[in-house]
């Protein structure tokens, strides 16, 4: 007798795995359609969606048989390495039930590292388009993430989540205050012109930044982002110079190299000689962590923006009960259309 098809979700997040080990499972927009086709021909794998973020990288597939398609992906993001048996143990892994409620959270922005942000679900959208364009979707694919966009629209209307900073990039910018008091009269750079760059630029203008300087490898992206902030354009290639006269710098592109390096900033520093903040958004990052060791250069990673939202976190905690009763009480009654079975969490062993 053929076995039913179940729902699983394995991956790594801000919570399971540090941003230094999290870079290395991150896939670039220009791979998700080889790395999405690459996973459904795995031995077990019949449907599945890729999802990568600054804050997580996570794979739902629907499979027969669970015990031969979970070796082989994690062969796939593990490789052969001496540390791939410690580097499993950050991965979580899902099923049934409890992915589809983990999938309901994600998009609803309850499990992002900023409580309610807004881009997830837009990302979630594009994640799954990506999936389906590429034709590694089918019905049970299909059908769950139609559903799951439904109930995460409404558990944003119908609750407070979305109260306070929803996006990664007001939270850098709230960030970004606290450490160096009023921003109004600050000269800010923006490396980046995608999606965090852009809600980055905007929190900015709207804390009083003075100055916003806008410069990614799109010259054209550049001078939309810009024009939408009343910033001014730099060309990629010219952007270092300008950082003797910034205060802060704000590096979200998708580069997956540094962009940003020790030798730099000592050249800088020579001639400002007065604290620079750089703040990395990007996964993998942009800004190499020795830079640090330059004197009056503070680098702040998606780690350190963990650690400034936890107390976020925890004052929301009884919204984000409210939002996950109202999933659950969702997944009564649509879990029996969306799932054969009811099988809970398999931790990666």
């Amino acid at each position: 007798m053929e076995s039913e098809m179940q729902m699983f979700c394995l991956g790594v997040n801000y919570r399971s795995c540090p941003v230094a080990l999290r870079e290395q499972f991150a896939v670039g927009k220009s791979r998700q359609v080889e790395v999405n086709a690459a996973l459904a021909a795995l031995p077990g794998v019949e449907e599945c969606v890729l999802l990568s973020t600054c804050n997580r990288t996570e794979i739902y597939y629907w499979s027969r048989n669970a015990e031969t398609a979970l070796p082989h992906i994690l062969q796939h993001f593990l490789g052969n390495t001496p540390d791939a048996s410690e580097r499993r143990r950050m991965f979580y892994h899902y099923q049934g039930k409890e992915a589809l409620f983990h999938l309901a959270a994600v998009g609803s922005g309850l499990d992002s590292m900023v409580v309610g942000e807004t881009e997830i679900f837009g990302q979630l959208k594009e994640a799954y388009r990506v999936a389906l364009e590429a034709g590694v979707t089918a019905g049970f694919a299909n059908r769950t993430f139609q559903n799951v966009f439904t109930i995460a629209k409404k558990v944003r209307s119908s609750s407070q989540i979305t109260s306070g900073p929803t996006s990664v990039g007001a939270a850098a910018v709230q960030m970004a205050q606290e450490m160096l008091g009023n921003l109004a009269g600050s000269n800010v750079m923006v490396v980046g012109a995608g999606e965090v760059a852009r809600t980055t630029a905007q929190s900015l203008r709207s804390r009083g930044a003075e100055s916003i300087f806008v410069a990614n490898r799109s010259y054209d992206r550049a001078v939309e982002l810009a024009a939408q902030v009343g910033g001014k354009v730099i060309r990629f290639t010219e952007w270092i110079p300008y950082l003797e006269n910034i205060d802060i710098v704000i590096v979200s592109t998708a580069s997956p190299v540094y962009v940003v390096s020790p030798g730099v900033m000592e050249q800088v520093q020579q001639k400002r000689q007065r604290p620079i903040c750089l703040i990395d958004l990007s996964v993998p990052r942009n800004v190499d962590p020795a830079c640090a060791l330059v004197d009056d250069v503070n680098v702040y990673d998606m780690d350190a923006l963990e650690q400034a939202t936890a107390e976020t976190r925890r004052l929301r905690a009884a919204e984000i009960a409210a939002c996950e009763q109202m999933i659950c009480s969702w997944l009564d009654e649509q879990a029996g259309n969306l799932l054969k079975k009811r099988i809970f969490t398999a931790p990666v062993a």
